[in-house]
């Protein structure tokens, strides 16, 4: 009897903790789901669990006509992995079958009696006719996040926005120097118009590529990277970055010499930034606290917050969100949102500013706070001046002076994550 592979089975753990336990791949991880495996392996299983999740609604679709009657979660997760293998990734049937097979054996006491089940339903996807897995559409949005955003931007523009979530996102670097034009030549990437470089294809270990170890670049989605180019620091100015973890806006407002301080509420995830700040050799002081009862010895120049949100403008990174969000949990962070904003006003010195950021598609979190913050405070103003940066599309302004920036942008070149973003002014 062949023994169930551990890979595809920590797979299958991921895939079932998030459809079913609703958590986040990121919370699955952290809590050990792959502890035993080895480096290459973890990193197999994640791609394993992370394309199944983006391909989901299109397993099912094949998978719907040969079950009668939903099978228990790790069965369906066994399945919907195994689908994916066929006809994404179009790996041997025989060895992706007989995997499915012994994984649902070693499943539980009913694995035997499901064994069978497994092997009839997984012949019959395996002869699915490649045409015909290529021409199911992308999977949808759930249907509270769908409505929210077809009624902000309409059915065209979320059906693109799906159709970029089903293609993932590339790897975009942001060069410590800012010279972008050499740091592709050595990675062959290309430049981006607003200055990231953007990477094509699997790279593979990380650590491994040209310019990591040295601390020449770090990691930073395209969109992201606008949100410090937005605040435009400049050297000798001090500079609070709140809700700073994992760090990449850190170490763009201390690449341009500012006097970065970093604050954020997560310990753990203050690490991250710690080993960043060390590779690259930059400097800044990491504060641990919450920025709601924080009290700082004098106030800043600049203020970056990138606040807590839906994170709906990462699904196509991070295709286990959609499983793990829900409409309730969306208050919360509106209000949160809002007091942030008004607690870091409170930061600036006189006509200092501030950039407001979220990596939401929800206006919710974005234009309409911007709205509502100009509203509660009369001495505040928005400075449009993001437009005049490199690659920025005079399209992308919003009337309250932000900017919005969405999945389906830049199809052509690999598209972006979803961002919002304004200047403010005291």
């Amino acid at each position: 009897m062949n023994k169930a592979d551990p890979v595809r089975q920590a797979a299958v753990g991921l895939i079932a903790g998030v459809t079913e336990g609703h958590a986040t791949l990121s919370d699955l991880l952290a809590a050990g789901a792959l502890v035993g495996l080895s480096p290459p392996e973890r990193a197999r299983a994640q791609r394993l669990a992370t394309t199944t999740l983006r391909q989901l609604g299109r397993a099912d679709a094949v998978l719907k006509p040969h079950l009668r009657r939903s099978p228990p979660a790790e069965v369906l997760a066994a399945l919907r992995l195994a689908t994916v293998e066929l006809l994404e990734e179009t790996a041997a049937p025989h060895g992706v079958v007989d995997a499915a097979v012994s994984l649902v054996r070693a499943s539980g006491p009913r694995g035997e009696s499901l064994a069978g089940l497994v092997n009839a339903v997984l012949r019959k996807v395996a002869a699915t006719p490649p045409a015909a897995w290529a021409a199911l559409p992308p999977p949808a949005l759930p249907s509270w996040l769908r409505g929210r955003l077809m009624n902000a931007w309409g059915k065209r523009a979320v059906m693109a926005m799906e159709a970029a979530h089903l293609r993932g996102a590339a790897l975009d670097l942001t060069p410590k120097t800012g010279d972008a034009v050499t740091l592709a030549a050595a990675l062959g990437g290309v430049v981006l118009a607003t200055g990231s470089v953007r990477l094509a294809g699997q790279q593979g270990q990380l650590s491994e590529l040209p310019g990591y170890a040295n601390g020449d670049w770090w990691v930073q989605d395209a969109a992201a990277a606008l949100v410090a180019r937005v605040l435009a620091p400049v050297a000798g100015e001090r500079v609070l970055d709140l809700c700073a973890a994992p760090g990449g806006k850190t170490l763009q407002l201390a690449a341009a010499a500012a006097e970065v301080t970093a604050l954020d509420i997560s310990a753990p995830r203050m690490l991250r930034l710690h080993e960043n700040l060390a590779r690259t050799g930059l400097r800044a002081e990491v504060v641990v606290a919450d920025a709601l009862a924080w009290v700082p010895e004098q106030g800043f120049d600049a203020v970056l917050l990138d606040a807590p949100c839906s994170a709906t403008g990462t699904i196509r990174r991070h295709p286990d969100l959609p499983h793990s969000r829900d409409p309730a949990s969306l208050r919360g962070l509106y209000e949160l949102q809002a007091a942030l904003i008004d607690r870091a006003l409170g930061f600036l010195k006189p006509g200092g500013r501030l950039v407001y950021a979220t990596c939401s598609l929800l206006p919710e979190e974005g234009e309409a706070q911007v709205a509502a913050a100009l509203a509660r405070h009369p001495d505040l103003r928005s400075e449009p001046a993001a437009l005049a940066l490199p690659g920025v599309d005079p399209g992308w302004a919003t009337p309250e002076g932000g900017l919005r920036l969405r999945p389906d942008f830049w199809p052509e070149a690999g598209g972006m994550d979803g961002f919002y973003m304004a200047l403010l002014r005291r």
